[in-house]
């Protein structure tokens, strides 16, 4: 014989209030549910909010000061061309490390913090077990990643700026929006292959000295990618560096001598981005969920 679940009719008024306070409470959460995880995201990081600082404010002064003041002071023949002749080293390699800083804080917060929702600390299980949402989750997460590049990024063009190391401070005012998409776009992937390991036996160390490195080496951040060989040349074209960087000098002080156009250059990194995104979202899905 089935048994019946009384209607909401038939309960005690007392405990239809506590449904109908339950059902309530559940409503923000499952509308909003990503900004909470940001939320909580953004306060774990003032743990280590001198980190954030540091990489935001003192590792951009840092580099700034030795190439501004010291690389550059010996570099006699020039580097790049913009459209009214050679440019200072200073203003070619700074886009550059904007978005190369972009990235670096992607290599942090998609690697070991999605390692401790999922396995060290497991918190992802226990968001999930609330009314949010597993894509949220992954959401959340992204938005509080890309506030701290945010900070990072407007707090390296503040001083590009205050160093001279912009050719147009006015159309250079985007660079920082194309440092973030830079971070965006290897960081989602880099998110979804994360979240996709159960544990990490060096998979983390790895990307960074046999991917971040070479792609910081070899994307034409200290020197056009053209003086590379034909062979070499291939990882700046995968490289959403090196696509960040030429769109943030068309930015900084136009367009050189065959250079391509700025817009290909995000073209390309926003298919990188969403394409990441995606995978990332369902790899988020399928582990919670599964």
């Amino acid at each position: 014989m089935s048994q019946t679940t009384p209607s909401e009719e038939t309960l005690p008024a007392d405990v239809r209030e506590m449904v109908a306070a339950a059902t309530a409470g559940a409503v923000r959460p499952r509308r909003f549910g990503a900004w909470y995880i940001a939320e909580h995201q953004l306060r774990q990081m003032r743990s280590y909010g001198w980190t954030v600082v540091m990489s935001g404010i003192g590792s951009p002064l840092l580099y700034l000061l030795g190439i501004g003041l010291g690389l550059a002071a010996f570099i006699d023949v020039p580097v790049a061309s913009g459209p009214d002749g050679p440019v200072d080293y200073l203003w070619f390699v700074a886009p550059a490390l904007l978005a190369s800083a972009a990235v670096g804080v992607t290599t942090e917060e998609f690697t070991y913090t999605v390692m401790a929702g999922f396995k060290w600390r497991r918190i992802f299980w226990g968001m999930n077990a609330s009314p949010v949402s597993p894509p949220q989750v992954c959401a959340g997460l992204v938005i509080a990643v890309t506030a701290r590049m945010v900070f990072v990024c407007v707090s390296y063009y503040a001083l590009m700026v205050l160093f001279g190391a912009v050719g147009n401070a006015v159309t250079g005012l985007l660079i920082p929006v194309v440092g973030v998409l830079a971070g965006l776009a290897f960081g989602l992937p880099l998110l979804a292959f994360s979240a996709g390991i159960s544990d990490d036996k060096g998979q983390f160390a790895m990307v960074q000295r046999f991917v971040f490195t070479p792609l910081f080496l070899f994307s034409g951040t200290f020197y056009p990618l053209a003086t590379l060989p034909v062979w070499l040349q291939w990882i700046g074209w995968i490289s959403p560096l090196w696509h960040a960087s030429e769109a943030g000098r068309a930015l900084s002080y136009g367009l050189g001598p065959g250079a391509w156009s700025p817009w290909v250059h995000v073209a390309v990194l926003v298919v990188m981005a969403v394409a990441g995104g995606v995978v990332a979202r369902r790899v988020f899905v399928g582990r919670l969920r599964g």
